[in-house]
């Protein structure tokens, strides 16, 4: 069967698929997943949805009447990371297995905290979850606290700060486990009611810690570490909406390299697989307006260098752009629903009842079936 034709086979799968899966929390389905395997939250929140790629199985997961926050997956496929949210108050951290059994809560949190942005560290030795640890209250500055944070995957302990400032967002680990990325807000010298991030970097075990970045003004976002380790990319806005790419190498005391001048407004980006590009969602680039996937080069000047990432017309405004560690398929997506790309022919496959605006996450390239889970 050629490629396409799998694609053809998987739609029709999923549309059966999607009417009959369900899966409750402590009741496994009857199937196992297998790989590639895909998890997605929807716009109502009201349940994640994980689809297994090659057979079109797709099984949702509903803990209550919460609202749901995919973060993705632990290093071995086995387990998702989400938040749960219920009424005003933050959500809280948890993990659970593949069928929605063991739900766990991983964090002590005190009164009126919560958690965000979580990443489980990719590598299996190194036993943390880095997330936003925030709140909704004032504690006089006029900024609420929110501060990088880990807990281990046993759950049920205090966070472990490792910053302290108070303002600081989006961690994201290396690809060995051993370094953490995040951002952190500080007012600007010549204003001090104006607050600006620049990009740190910690190690895991929090002994390690320096800036990165030193704008004099203007504010760094999105931080992305490549597959392979080396490179660190980063958004830079010099102003609200004017959006510029750059990247810094890994190593301490690199300087940080500009890829793009003209203001864009960036929704969304990832590396390919073998880290010699970035794929961003962009509007506003080479003078057109909407939202087009754009190949980002690492040398030149991407205003005139970067080119239009191929994807089929049906691919509408697509954004949230995500490969799977082998670089095969790319998911995104397409006019809120999630699509996802054969990178090899262009094939698209659309999932039925996908309907949303957050990122869809691949299992690592560890998960090789939910038969290979142990527990």
């Amino acid at each position: 069967m050629t490629r396409p034709a799998k694609f053809i086979l998987l739609a029709c799968c999923l549309l059966i698929a999607a009417l009959t899966a369900q899966a409750a929390p402590g009741q496994p389905q009857t199937g196992l997943l297998g790989a590639p395997l895909l998890g997605y939250d929807t716009a109502t929140g009201d349940r994640i949805a994980l689809v297994d790629l090659a057979t079109g199985m797709q099984r949702d997961l509903r803990f209550g009447g919460r609202l749901h926050k995919l973060w993705g997956f632990s290093p071995d496929g086995c387990r998702l990371l989400l938040t749960l949210g219920e009424g005003d108050a933050p959500p809280r951290l948890y993990s659970a297995r593949l069928d929605g059994s063991d739900l766990t809560d991983l964090a002590a949190f005190e009164p009126g905290y919560g958690a965000w942005d979580a990443e489980w560290n990719p590598n299996p030795a190194e036993d943390r979850i880095a997330f936003t640890l925030f709140t909704t209250q004032d504690d006089g500055d006029g900024v609420p606290d929110h501060r990088v944070a880990w807990v281990s995957a046993a759950g049920g302990e205090s966070p472990v700060p490792y910053s302290v400032a108070g303002d600081e967002h989006t961690p994201r680990w290396s690809a060995d486990g051993r370094w953490l990325v995040y951002t952190a807000f500080v007012p600007r010298e010549d204003n001090p009611n104006v607050r600006e991030a620049d990009l740190w970097r910690v190690s895991a075990d929090g002994t390690q810690k320096f800036r990165v970045t030193d704008f004099p003004q203007g504010s760094v976002h999105s931080p992305r570490w490549s597959p392979n380790g080396e490179l660190i990319g980063f958004i830079y806005s010099p102003s609200p909406n004017n959006d510029q790419f750059w990247m810094v190498g890994a190593q301490e005391g690199a300087f940080p390299t500009q890829l793009s001048y003209e203001p864009v407004l960036t929704m969304d980006y990832a590396w390919l697989a073998d880290s010699t590009a970035m794929v961003a969602a962009a509007r506003n680039m080479q003078g057109i307006v909407d939202t087009r996937l754009w190949q980002i080069p690492l040398v030149g000047n991407a205003d005139a260098d970067a080119r239009l990432y191929p994807v089929p017309p049906d691919m509408i405004y697509p954004y949230a752009p995500r490969f799977s560690a082998d670089g095969a398929l790319l998911a995104a997506r397409s006019a809120y629903a999630v699509g996802v790309i054969e990178t090899a022919t262009g094939a698209l496959t659309l999932l039925p009842d996908s309907l949303g605006n957050t990122t869809p996450y691949f299992a690592p390239a560890a998960f090789q079936g939910e038969a290979g889970c142990s527990g």
